[in-house]
């Protein structure tokens, strides 16, 4: 006996109850169930009601956007728009059109499509190369704290003399790391990005295929191309730690470029063969990579985030992010009255700038502002510095210029200051100019005073290691230093304005080199990326030079 197909069908509720509905109001587009028409009728009393049963409902088309009184019955093919009978006459004449139901059923079986693809494949994707990340993230810490251990074990046996050639070692492994997972941390931060969103657009699609409103669905724009192309995993190549010991006599270490080896020989030998070697790290002259026009006129600040993209900021309230290609990637209006005096980014990414006139140091979160830190009253933030330690960098000023410090910053709490000499006389000169910040690898703080026109380097506890005045340099011009980078190297790059060049110091305030030979018009931000490239703010023409100075 054959068993009777049982149809279930969808039970239509009232929109102002959860009863199922028995009226349709026409004027109102609003479907009603017996008890709710009264109450619909006077709650709107000083509308006309047209009240029939559901199956006599007439669905009404969207209203024309430029001629009153007047329904869209029909879908301009060529223009992607919604057009009534004097549209058809007028501006959309001679185009291909189609009825308005044959284009609202077509676009929602087109949304429905989208919205399952997205649903059941391109978030599941998303989420699988999202935990694939997380491995490769493992993994590359893994790796990098057993070469830490082997170091450390090989360490013990060399005598306490030797220490500044591990402890270069130990800074470039630490940058390396850094580098590492800063490009895949990146990469994570740009696929999680886009999950919530997509979520969103399936959770807002399903509300439209639901909605009974003609125009919900034929205003419906396409996300699904801009989510099908996932961003391009990158490679990550680890490097290797090579040791070869001979305990006692000898030990040679090598990590990629750089090789170290220690007998038994004397300090001082030992120190120039580290400085050779950091100096045939050096190109003989640097090389440009790019140039790329920002727009931003004067350029103040740059500041790289993840590989291939940088920050800038100018004379506005806005900060852009940029690509390589000169692409605007992003932007973001800060709170600041004028501009923002000094921007920088944390190991996660995320940018942090500085608001003059409010006094406070802001973090950037889901393109909202959070205030980090309040100056003390009296004195403004200024160049800004995220330590590796996760600690911030503040150079500060007083509201008449005359003073000027660092300050250094764990979470909301002053944990250094620094601003003055054992003596009592202060570290940096009173003036108008910015003092600017930067940790070395060492822990060293690097800065340079625009006010003395001098390069100050402290230890970490705040005591001066050494001042650069740039005369080894022997520039026509007088030094003007500006922004100021360490690299993987531990050296010191510093931008002189006024004779458009950047000195190169090693960590111990030995000048090295200038770089002159780039087309660098009045540098002013600097900046430099995971892989070892400058990226330097040329001042009055708003471009961002990219230059490769390393082996």
């Amino acid at each position: 006996m054959a068993t009777p197909t049982t149809q279930v069908q969808e039970i239509i509720t009232c929109d102002l109850c959860t009863k199922p509905t028995r009226k349709f109001c026409n004027n109102c587009q609003v479907t009603l169930c017996a008890e709710c028409i009264n109450k619909h009728v006077e709650k709107l009393d000083s509308l006309p009601h047209d009240i029939v049963p559901f199956k006599d409902r007439k669905v009404a088309f969207p209203e024309c956007e430029f001629h009153t009184n007047q329904r869209c019955e029909a879908h301009c093919q060529q223009c992607d728009v919604p057009v009534c009978l004097k549209c058809i006459f007028g501006s959309h004449y001679g185009h291909k059109f189609k009825d308005m139901p044959e284009s609202f059923n077509g676009k929602k079986k087109e949304l429905e499509k989208e919205t399952k693809e997205i649903e059941s494949t391109i978030i599941p994707q998303y989420k699988k190369k999202n935990e694939e990340t997380e491995s490769k993230l493992s993994v590359i810490m893994a790796e990098f704290d057993e070469m830490e251990n082997e170091r450390e074990e090989h360490r013990k046996f060399w005598h306490q003399e030797v220490d500044t050639i591990f402890n270069t070692l130990g800074s470039l492994m630490e940058s390396m790391r850094e580098n590492h997972l800063a490009a895949l941390k990146s990469h994570q931060s740009k696929i999680n990005n886009c999950i919530p969103d997509m979520i969103q657009t399936v959770q807002q699609n399903k509300m439209i295929m639901k909605s009974r409103k003609v125009s919900d669905v034929t205003n419906y724009k396409s996300k699904v191309e801009e989510y099908r192309n996932m961003p391009t995993d990158i490679d990550i190549k680890l490097p290797s730690l090579k040791i070869d010991s001979v305990q006692g006599r000898e030990l040679s270490l090598e990590l990629e470029e750089y090789k170290a080896s220690l007998t038994q020989t004397t300090l001082s030998s030992l120190t120039e063969e580290v400085s050779y070697l950091s100096l045939q790290k050096l190109l003989e002259q640097a090389k440009s990579i790019t140039t790329i026009p920002t727009g931003v006129n004067p350029l103040y600040n740059v500041v790289c985030v993840g590989v291939d993209e940088v920050w800038v900021s100018g004379k506005d309230k806005t900060i852009r992010r940029v690509d390589i290609h000169g692409s605007v990637q992003d932007t973001f209006t800060t709170t600041c009255q004028y501009w923002p005096d000094g921007i920088t980014v944390t190991g996660q990414g995320e940018l942090v700038y500085s608001d003059y006139h409010n006094r406070t140091v802001n973090i950037v979160r889901h393109g909202r502002t959070e205030a980090l830190i309040t100056t003390p009253q009296g004195w403004h933030p200024g160049k800004l510095c995220c330590a590796k330690s996760g600690d911030i960098l503040v150079s500060m000023f007083t509201t008449d210029f005359s003073q000027r410090k660092i300050v250094r910053y764990q979470g909301h709490t002053v944990k250094q200051e620094i601003y003055r000499l054992e003596d009592g006389e202060p570290i940096y000169k009173g003036g108008k100019y910015a003092v600017f910040v930067e940790e070395n690898n060492n822990g060293d703080i690097c800065t340079s005073d625009g006010n003395a026109d001098t390069v100050v380097v402290m230890n970490k506890s705040g005591s001066v290691r050494f001042r650069y005045d740039g005369t080894p340099a022997n520039r026509k011009k007088s030094f003007n230093p500006v922004h100021i980078v360490t690299d993987s190297m531990s050296q010191i790059i510093v931008a002189d304005l006024n004779n458009d060049c950047l000195h190169i110091l090693d960590q111990n305030g030995q000048f090295l080199r200038c770089v002159d030979n780039c087309g660098l018009d009045e540098p002013h931000g600097l900046t430099v990326d995971s892989e070892g490239r400058l990226w330097i703010g040329l001042y009055k023409s708003g471009e961002v030079k990219v230059i490769q100075y390393m082996k």
